[in-house]
């Protein structure tokens, strides 16, 4: 049987925006993020926090993010200062609020460890982010179409 993608339908999509959390530290990164974003042509907001104590502070609403809307999906780097990656991670999947939201783990890291302790804390995916500018846009577009078009994000709580 050949290879089919299945996208959602129009009538399908969610009408309004799905809220991304990008926790990257990276300048680079998160430009690179966003024109991967503006080029898919998919309705969307990034929000961007550089460190873990930022990202936990955005998820949880407080100051000052106290009027942050809650992410549909969070793109977590593992390697991020305050706080590391992999901590952030384990307080989001063990708050019963916050659990439901996809963490997909976008790291320069391949090491088995990571990849492990990503999974053992529940991560929903772990991707090593390419150091080549044309295959990161790649990868992120592919993030995007799968987490955007194909899966069914749970419905966002306040």
């Amino acid at each position: 049987m050949p290879h089919r993608t299945i996208r959602k339908s129009p009538a399908e999509t969610p009408a309004r925006a799905v809220e991304i959390l990008l926790v990257e530290d990276s300048p680079t990164d998160v430009m690179i993020t966003r024109e991967a974003m503006l080029e898919a042509k998919l309705i969307n907001n990034l929000h961007v926090v550089e460190n873990g104590e930022d990202a936990l502070a955005y998820v949880n609403r407080r100051p000052p993010f106290a009027d942050a809307p809650r992410p549909d999906l969070i793109l977590l780097d593992l390697n991020i200062p305050r706080k590391p990656g992999l901590e952030v991670l384990a307080e989001i999947k063990q708050d019963p609020r916050l659990r439901s939201i996809p963490v997909v783990v976008l790291t320069t890291s391949n090491a088995d460890e990571d990849v492990l302790a990503a999974y053992g804390h529940h991560a929903n995916c772990f991707i090593t982010k390419p150091v080549d500018f044309e295959a990161l846009c790649q990868v992120l577009h592919h993030v995007e179409e799968f987490w955007m078009c194909i899966v069914t994000l749970p419905p966002g709580r306040s």
